[in-house]
């Protein structure tokens, strides 16, 4: 069953839950312009920082914490263009994410913390991506974000180190899962294509040809579209729950 895109009757408040800085803009940038344009509250929270992001022998002088430094700079610009209202780190050590229990209850923790509506995450079950094997933190993350909404997030007896911290159970109402081969949502981003490129492009320590770039995101368009007239989309699986 393909079930219709949002359907939203209010303002919905979005948790986007990824790996890394940059992907939110990759993955679904154009959706969350397309929310926040729409009035809907989205905050980030990314696992890492994206410290491992870098080749020694084109970026000389580069280290993990300088860049991790001018990662989050980045990051915070990119959300700006989309409409993002907050990001936070976890501090977790990019390309080392395990879906762990101690990883679990922090995103419950962030999940009861926020109260989002939706979560946003990416599917763990995708190990191949279009640019090759998919990045084990993003498969990571997609599994240990899922753990936490269920069955833990709105569950007492799940981590109940987090109620003493002042954290009661809660519950999105539905979880999009981004960066899928399964999807059951398609999402008409053409008019807000042009902003998730520009969200993109403030990432400028991953982008290192800008043509290049530009040209091969061009080249994601529908096959019914053309290059005068081409149009985007973004997919998603999606489980509701109320």
């Amino acid at each position: 069953m393909t079930l219709q895109p949002e359907n939203w009757q209010e303002t919905k408040k979005i948790l986007v839950v990824l790996a890394h800085p940059d992907d939110p803009e990759f993955f679904c940038g154009a959706t969350l312009a397309r929310w926040a344009r729409a009035g809907h509250q989205i905050t980030y929270a990314l696992l890492t920082c994206g410290d491992k992001g870098f080749n020694p022998a084109t970026s000389p002088g580069m280290t993990p914490e300088k860049l991790c430094a001018i990662r989050r700079v980045e990051q915070n610009n990119a959300a700006r263009v989309i409409g993002a209202r907050a990001v936070h780190f976890l501090d977790r050590e990019d390309g080392y994410v395990v879906a762990d229990l101690n990883l679990r209850r922090d995103l419950v923790r962030v999940i009861r913390r926020e109260t989002p509506d939706i979560l946003v995450t990416c599917d763990p079950q995708n190990l191949f991506a279009m640019y090759g094997i998919n990045h084990p933190d993003h498969r990571a993350c997609g599994q240990a974000t899922l753990d936490a909404v269920f069955p833990a997030a709105n569950n007492v007896a799940y981590f109940p180190e987090l109620l003493a911290e002042g954290f009661q159970p809660h519950m999105p109402k539905e979880v999009w899962c981004s960066l899928t081969n399964q999807p059951n949502v398609t999402i008409d981003v053409t008019e807000f294509w042009e902003i998730k490129m520009k969200a993109i492009l403030e990432h400028k320590t991953q982008v290192q040809d800008v043509e290049k770039l530009i040209e091969r995101m061009k080249s994601r368009r529908t096959e019914d579209s053309t290059d005068e007239a081409p149009r985007f989309e973004e997919k998603f699986r999606v489980v509701r729950y109320g």
